[in-house]
């Protein structure tokens, strides 16, 4: 089962993203916000492929959740209910999203978007390239990196010297994204992406069955705060 996330339709994992959204606006009370994200932990804990990365997103979004609950506690008259349930709203909202956008395959997606909901080819192929440019970002930040530690231009222990290090690091990274953007377009444009007014598709689009049982799961998940409101 839990080869199900890894292997699901992009457009599948993109809709729980959505129904989750809508399982948010029922969050009106403590009783319904922890029923609700206890539906989508013992989901996650079933089928993710690492709840230990779950858990780091979880890190990410309690943030704001913590700072959420703290404002509304201090502002909305000092109700702990009502700030924790404003709180796990936003865990709820956010969580489900934030976990599934990992598992999500550019190529995979330009295909279903291409060929399953008929957007045109050009802009559904540019923006996967952007998507698998956009995830190589985090490589080439650590190839930089050593480079300039490698040429002894790395930073010392002072603050200071850290923070230019990642200026330093963040305008090559920009300078690197510009060209790689500059040959990307041009190889598309040699390839016929700027005239071309029909296109084919390498690879198929398939909708599994266990794709529908996915997205089942997820209406199922998204109905659970309406369900107990």
């Amino acid at each position: 089962m839990r080869r199900f996330v890894r292997d699901a339709n992009p457009l599948v994992l993109l809709a729980i993203g959505t129904l989750a959204i809508v399982a948010s606006l029922a969050v009106r009370d403590l009783q319904t916000a922890c029923l609700a994200l206890g539906a989508y932990a013992v989901a996650g804990v079933v089928l993710l492929p690492s709840p230990r990365f779950a858990l780091a997103r979880f890190g990410a979004i309690a943030v704001a959740s913590v700072s959420l609950v703290w404002s509304t506690w201090w502002l909305g008259g000092r109700d702990l209910e009502v700030a924790l349930t404003a709180g796990l709203r936003i865990v709820v909202l956010a969580l489900p999203g934030a976990v599934l956008a990992a598992y999500v395959d550019p190529s995979k997606l330009a295909d279903q978007l291409g060929q399953r909901l008929r957007l045109p080819a050009r802009p559904v192929v540019a923006f996967a390239a952007a998507m698998q440019r956009f995830g190589a970002l985090r490589e080439t930040w650590g190839q930089l990196d050593r480079t300039r530690r490698a040429r002894g231009f790395g930073p010392t222990r002072s603050p200071l010297s850290r923070v230019r290090h990642a200026v330093s690091l963040a305008f090559a990274l920009l300078v690197s994204a510009l060209r790689d953007a500059t040959r990307m377009s041009v190889a598309m444009d040699a390839r016929g992406f700027a005239s071309a007014q029909r296109r084919t598709w390498a690879e198929p689009a398939p909708w599994s069955r266990a794709d529908s049982a996915l997205l089942a799961l997820g209406v199922a998940l998204a109905a659970v705060p309406w369900l107990v409101r």
